[in-house]
């Protein structure tokens, strides 16, 4: 399943994938709205600039992989940067929650325009816009699954190559290294 990224004309990326593919990315993608979970619908006659201003929590989240998609922004050794950290996030993560939220439905769409067949694989072209909603989506993907399977950056290598066959989390490594080959192979096609 190493799909590869190319360059598209004119800016973008493009990438064959299966039905399986497909099917793995538009479910994660979904887990991952769930996670974030639902934004507030803004009213039709709401101020723009009041949202602006809008509160959003100031206490980081409980579950750990939220944390590792809303860190705080700085360290917590002293009072005043815990308090610091709070006010950061009470003006920030709501829309730093809205921006994955959108990055994620732009993958959903994407995966759901395409027209697979079984045992076939489509081509899926993204713009450049898309393509950066793709790699932000494709980081928190895989910040969620390392947070999840409790990898950190020291036991990446070897260790999760040589899990048997038999470890239970031995699927959701192996999408762990997948996402990790799709983002970088997006990098580097953006990048060209």
């Amino acid at each position: 399943m190493a799909g590869h990224f190319e360059v598209v004309p004119g800016g973008g990326a493009a990438v064959a994938l299966d039905e399986v593919e497909v099917s793995i990315l538009r479910s994660l993608a979904v887990q991952l709205l769930e996670l974030i979970g639902p934004g507030e619908e803004p009213e039709a006659d709401a101020d723009p600039l009041a949202a602006l201003f809008a509160e959003g929590p100031s206490k980081p989240p409980a579950d750990p992989a939220l944390r590792r998609l809303f860190p705080d922004a700085y360290g917590d050794d002293t009072e005043e940067l815990r308090a610091a950290a709070a006010d950061f996030r009470r003006y920030t993560e709501n829309d730093l929650r809205a921006r994955k939220r959108e990055d994620a439905l732009v993958v959903v769409r994407a995966l759901d325009g395409l027209d697979t067949e079984p045992e076939e694989s489509v081509l899926l072209k993204l713009t450049p816009d898309e393509s950066r909603a793709w790699l932000g989506t494709l980081n928190d993907l895989r910040l969620t699954i390392a947070t999840r399977l409790e990898i950190t950056e020291d036991e990446e290598g070897e260790r999760l190559y040589r899990l048997p066959d038999s470890d239970p989390r031995k699927p959701m490594v192996m999408a762990y290294l997948w996402l990790g080959a799709l983002q970088e192979s997006l990098i580097e096609t953006l990048m060209s």
